[in-house]
């Protein structure tokens, strides 16, 4: 049938251009972009599951850089740690040194010097080691927590210890003023004298100086005299502490050597090498104090250690996933550009196509001649 209005040659034609042009489109977007997936159409589970392979890789990556700045961050503890274990050994040996009798009282009071000097520094270094201007000796890093994972509680926990802290204090008398208040954990060391004998008491606090009197309980080495110095009790300001006799009544004593500190260096705090016996007493807190530090130092090097396998597996899980990622997600060129070979010859003769069946219409002029 020769009809003029429809020309069923030309609708084929033109529709078969229509798909091609599109599947053509859709090549050459993916040529451009590298990507077969490039909206949700072309894909749906496949765009699903490339956009949850995203998250993970990119979670991935930002874990790699956590652990690779914990690491960083356990190193400056451990390092700090290595020259608190020099001085310590030092102290170690100025102590063996004091207590041979072959020295004098002066010679003691020269090596107390050192001594002394070398504690304070531990002391300092505690309270000023940091990390991203964050303290991380003085205790409040016991529990420190790193996301190393793509997902919620994949975390590593570090305990950077407790080296001890530098409360800043003075004492007049039988009182002692501090910069701030002491809080729970710390300890207040100080040595009383009577003129005669000479002893080092502590008092640990369970918690912070409150206002109001407060008796607080001390655990004291102090004998004769001194003996009765076995409680304290905290003034109205919470920042000073009266040093009261548990008998009530002064033996005449003085107060010096006071420290606050906590953790490792609190018992060392409380040690001077002045006398043969005092000496003795703080070889023995110094053989702890290493033994101490020695084990945080162990924590810390297991710790980087697992931060590192930790790290290289984040780096391996990342990559395979980037790879299993791209099977689904990336364009493969070889297909693509033979497909786009194929719609542009396809286009190519679907015009030529169109053109005949649209002068394929120029037949019915022949019936009217």
């Amino acid at each position: 049938m020769a009809t003029i209005n429809t020309n069923m040659s030309a609708n084929i034609a033109s529709n078969s251009l229509t798909r091609n042009e599109r599947s053509m489109s859709a090549t050459m977007e993916r040529l451009s972009t590298g990507l077969r997936i490039n909206s949700a159409k072309d894909d749906a589970a496949g765009l699903a599951i490339s956009s949850k392979m995203t998250s993970q890789i990119n979670g991935l990556n930002q874990a790699v850089r956590n652990a690779n700045d914990a690491i960083s961050m356990v190193q400056v503890a451990e390092g700090a740690m290595k020259e608190v274990t020099n001085m310590f050994q030092r102290m170690r040996e100025l102590a063996i040194q004091a207590i041979s009798d072959s020295n004098t009282s002066n010679d003691r009071v020269a090596l107390n010097n050192e001594y002394k000097q070398l504690s304070a520094e531990v002391q300092r270094i505690a309270e000023n080691t940091q990390w991203n201007g964050t303290n991380i000796l003085d205790g409040a890093r016991t529990a420190t927590v790193f996301q190393v994972g793509a997902n919620a509680s994949q975390t590593i926990s570090v305990n950077f210890g407790d080296l001890g802290t530098n409360e800043g204090v003075s004492v007049s008398g039988l009182v002692a003023t501090f910069d701030s208040v002491p809080q729970a954990g710390d300890v207040i060391s100080y040595k009383v004298s009577d003129g005669t004998t000479s002893n080092y008491a502590t008092i640990t606090l369970s918690g912070a100086m409150a206002d109001g009197a407060q008796t607080v309980v001390e655990k004291t080495n102090a004998g004769a005299d001194t003996a009765e110095h076995s409680k304290a009790t905290s003034s109205n300001s919470g920042t000073t502490l009266t040093i009261a006799p548990a008998g009530g009544s002064d033996p005449a004593v003085t107060i010096s050597d006071l420290t606050v500190s906590r953790g490792t260096h609190a018992p060392v705090a409380a040690t001077d090498i002045t006398t043969s016996t005092f000496a003795n007493t703080a070889l023995g807190v110094l053989d702890t104090a290493i033994k101490n530090v020695n084990d945080t130092r162990a924590t810390l090097g297991a710790s980087m250690s697992r931060l590192e396998f930790a790290s290289d597996n984040l780096q391996n899980v990342a990559q395979n996933t980037a790879a299993a990622r791209s099977r689904v997600l990336d364009a493969d060129y070889a297909a693509e550009t033979t497909e786009l070979a194929r719609t542009q010859i396809i286009q190519q003769a679907g015009t030529a196509m169109l053109a005949q069946a649209n002068q394929s219409q120029q037949a019915v002029l022949s019936l009217l001649r």
